[in-house]
Parts: structure tokens; C-alpha cells; sequence
């Protein structure tokens, strides 16, 4: 549910969406069309348009221009303004509707998938056309060009989606999963909209979501989209509606889990914005998902930690003049974590710096989040309310640190707080540094070319060979 993800995203073939919009019906009267602007408006929130399609800070609304670094290259999102020189203000209704739903822009080139028409693919018509009105109507265009996404060959042939889409996309609207109505809006916000699946399903070698494991969680660049299935102890079957609940809403519940990466600007840019009613029926689906267990998983891993320091240990270790005195993982986390964690892990009193025991980020088997969380920090601000770590990689304004470094403090955290039996390499840190593990196509990408000489090469030499044959053969 992030940018990571139009990754993904998250990822994976994270976003290149030219989509969206084009002129509206005229005659229409002024009422009707003010309500489809905002109907279009709340939906293009909660299917978190803003956060792939707006450069952060200072980018203009839905102007695009944001690279994401996707495992296979850095992908730019597009303008989706009504611009008709810079934008998509001259798509028709049905150029649109295509493009949403079936992954074509009204050029006839193929969107990659991590656009997530996949997803959107189940969007009701009544929603495409408050869509479309609102990215007509309700959306200021904004007459900048923006960045050509070039990804390397192969993948920069975009035709190749034609075969993908027939391999898995799957065209349909979306259907009713239960006889409730709160459980089938929230699968509807879950699936269609919010495209969460995007992020929390692994995906196949050919970068398709698995959907045998639905929500299973998934790696996303160097952060990982945890189990958010039904599951007790992997997933969030454990967690009550209230809980889940406040999550959305704030990317915060103190004693489980605070949302960064990816799930962060999730949370800023979409799903604070949520009515009660729909976060409430996202809620019931999710209890509903069929629960996916990791046979490594013995407890949730919310339940792991208690509170420790060792402050007093380390007091007159070293002399006043040791020039290499944060040498261990305990010393680093009381120099760089402890002001704001606390000397005993327990996190500040508003748990905006939360606690690191009764956590998920270091309860969990996978290290990724918290390798991530130290390397490029958390920020997310919901309402007047803004949570900022620093980050402590290469552009850190705090001081940056090494990959040793990084892992040292990791596996003092985990030792004290988390998961005992986690351990972090400085490799790992250096592969979450380098965005992450690479998927096996993008780890193909330089033999590919090679290959295909290879083959056409042999297929050269076999046709040669034959005519030879038949040349001595009369």
C-alpha cells in the first residue's frame, strides 16, 4: 500500500502509470458533477494516486516525475493532470477506463505492472467514471513533462506485457466474496482500490503476484510487506479491530507495530483519510483471509522483548582518551538510539519513538524493517502529528554509519528486545543499502542478451548445417 509498491513496491516492476483522464460529458448538471468530483476524489484517495504520482515536498499534485527504483531499473511516474500537452487530458473515457483497468495507455503502449491495474482492474464502472471525472474536472493540470522511464533491455520492451497480461491478468470486475456488505466493501477497498495485495503477496519469477499465497507478505526493495493474513501468530489474527483499526489511521498501535517505508506514506497520503465505516469494513475482510503460517513462527512477534539496559555496564569501560570506543553493538545503540528509545528499549512516553520490545520490527524472523528503519529512518505524519527517526545511511544529517555499524546495533536490538535468533550481516546491510535483494529476473538481466545471441547463434548454425546437408545430399 505505498509508493514502494506502485513497486513495489513494493515491487519488483514498481509504476508507470500514463493514465488517467480525459474530458467529461458535457451537459452534465453542476450538482450531479460536483458529487462525482468528490466520489472520484475519496476513491483516488484511498487508491493512493497522490503518493507514486506526486514528486514529495515540493512536486505539483499528480504532475508525476517521482523515480522509484524498482528491481529492474528506475521507473518515472507520469503526469495524470488534464494537461493536454504534459498529461492525459486528452484520453477519452474509455482510453482511461483502458488504461485503469487493463494496463494500456491510449497510445496503445503497454503499462509495466506495477502500475496496479491488476488490481484495478476490479473497479466498478460507476467508480471509473467518478475517476475520471474528478482527474478532469477536480485536478489542476500542470503543463510539465515528465521524465521518460528507460528501463534496460529487455524489459524496455514494452510489448513483452502483451504475453504477461495474457498469462495474468485477469480482466473481470469484482464480485461479492461473502453475503455480508461490510465484509465485501472492505474486500472491494482492500483488493480493487487500496491494491494492498501489491505490496503483501510474493510475487512469481516473471514478477506476478502468487495469488495461493494471497497477503502471505512479501519483500518490497530492502523493506518486507509483513503476513497481514488471518493468521494468528504470522499474520494479524491476533491483533483486535480496534487495533487494526488505529493502524490504518495513524500507522501506530503501541505494543505491535508503527508503519515506515512504504506502509508509512500509505498511511499519510491514503488511508488516514478513510472514512470509520470503510477502515472498519477493510478490518472485517482482512479477519476473513485465509491464514498463511510460517513454519518459523512460534509466537507473534509482537509478543517478544522486555525491557534492559546495560548503561551501567559500559560506564568507565574505556578511558577518556580511547579513540575507538563505540566498538560493540551495545555502545553504538547508547551513543545513536538511546535518547530517543531509551537506555532500556522502552521508547518516549508518547511512544512517537516507540518501544523496541513488543515490536514487530524486531520480533520478527525477517531482519529487513529494521535494517531499513536504521539505514533510511521513518517519517509519517498524520493530522497536525508528524514521527521523524533520522536516517543513518549515506545522506544521514545525523552522522552515517557503516554497514558493521548498522549490523552490530541490529543484532544488539534484537539480542536485548527482539528475536534471539535473528542475526544481521554487514552483507545484509549492504544488499538493503543497494535496495534490496534483487528478484531472479532482474539478477538475469545481464545474461540476457548473451543468451539470445547464444540461441540465434546455434539456430544459425543448425539452419547452415542443414542446408549443407541437403546440398551434398544431391
Amino acid at each position: 500500500m505505498n509508493k514502494y509498491r506502485a513497486a513495489l513496491l513494493g515491487s519488483l516492476f514498481l509504476v508507470t502509470a500514463t493514465l488517467f483522464c480525459a474530458p467529461h460529458a458535457q451537459g452534465q448538471p453542476a450538482k450531479d458533477q460536483a458529487a462525482l468530483v468528490e466520489q472520484g476524489r475519496y476513491l483516488a484517495v484511498a487508491a493512493d494516486c497522490m503518493a507514486c504520482h506526486t514528486v514529495p515536498k515540493d512536486g505539483q499534485p499528480f504532475a508525476g516525475g517521482y523515480g522509484i527504483d524498482s528491481p529492474l531499473g528506475r521507473i518515472y511516474s507520469t503526469n495524470i493532470t488534464p494537461s493536454k500537452s504534459a498529461g492525459i487530458g486528452n484520453y477519452s473515457e474509455q482510453q482511461f477506463s483502458r488504461a485503469l483497468r487493463e494496463g494500456v495507455r491510449a497510445d496503445g503502449a503497454r503499462l509495466y505492472p506495477a502500475m496496479p491495474y491488476t488490481s484495478y482492474t476490479l473497479l466498478s464502472d460507476d467508480d471509473v467514471h467518478a475517476l475520471y471525472t474528478y482527474f478532469m474536472v477536480g485536478v489542476k493540470p500542470v503543463d510539465t513533462v515528465a521524465p521518460q522511464t528507460a528501463l534496460p533491455f529487455p524489459f524496455s520492451v514494452r510489448a513483452s506485457m502483451m504475453a504477461w497480461n495474457m498469462l495474468f491478468l485477469d480482466n473481470k470486475r469484482f464480485a461479492p466474496v461473502s453475503d455480508q456488505q461490510q465484509i465485501n466493501r472492505g474486500a472491494y477497498l482492500t483488493n480493487a482500490l487500496a491494491h494492498c495485495s501489491a505490496c503483501h503477496t510474493p510475487r512469481n519469477a516473471l514478477m506476478a503476484e502468487d495469488s495461493s499465497k494471497a497477503f502471505g507478505g512479501a519483500p518490497l526493495g530492502s523493506w518486507y510487506a509483513p503476513n497481514i493474513t488471518s493468521d494468528p501468530v504470522s499474520g494479524i489474527g491476533g491483533w483486535s479491530d480496534q487495533e487494526l483499526a488505529q493502524y490504518l489511521q495513524t500507522g501506530h498501535v503501541r505494543g505491535k507495530n508503527q508503519a515506515a517505508g512504504g506502509m508509512a506514506e500509505a498511511v499519510q497520503n491514503s488511508l488516514q483519510f478513510l472514512s470509520k465505516e470503510d477502515t472498519a469494513a477493510i478490518v472485517a475482510y482482512l479477519k476473513t483471509t485465509k491464514p498463511i503460517r510460517d513454519a518459523a513462527d512460534v509466537k507473534p512477534a509482537h509478543e517478544y522483548g522486555q525491557p534492559k539496559s546495560l548503561e551501567a555496564s559500559m560506564r568507565g569501560a574505556v578511558g577518556p582518551n580511547e579513540t575507538h570506543s563505540l566498538n560493540s553493538g551495545a555502545v553504538l545503540y547508547s551513543a545513536y538510539c538511546a535518547s530517543c528509545h531509551q537506555a532500556n528499549g522502552g521508547g518516549s512516553g508518547n511512544q512517537a519513538y516507540p518501544s523496541l520490545f513488543h515490536n514487530t520490527a524486531t520480533g520478527s524472523a525477517n531482519r529487513a524493517n529494521l535494517i531499513s528503519t536504521i539505514l533510511y529512518g521513518v517519517e509519517r505524519k498524520v493530522g497536525d502529528q508528524e514521527v521523524l527517526m533520522p536516517r543513518f545511511d549515506g545522506q544521514s544529517y545525523v552522522n552515517p554509519l557503516t554497514d558493521e555499524q548498522i549490523a552490530a546495533i541490529s543484532n544488539h536490538v534484537l539480542q536485548q528486545y527482539g528475536s534471539p535468533g535473528a542475526q544481521v550481516t554487514a552483507q545484509d546491510v549492504a544488499v538493503a543499502r543497494d535496495g534490496g535483494p534483487k528478484p531472479l529476473l532482474a539478477r538475469m538481466q545481464p545474461y540476457i542478451v548473451p543468451l539470445i545471441c547464444l540461441v540465434a547463434a546455434l539456430i544459425l548454425l543448425g539452419l547452415l548445417g542443414l542446408f549443407i546437408k541437403r546440398r551434398r545430399s544431391r
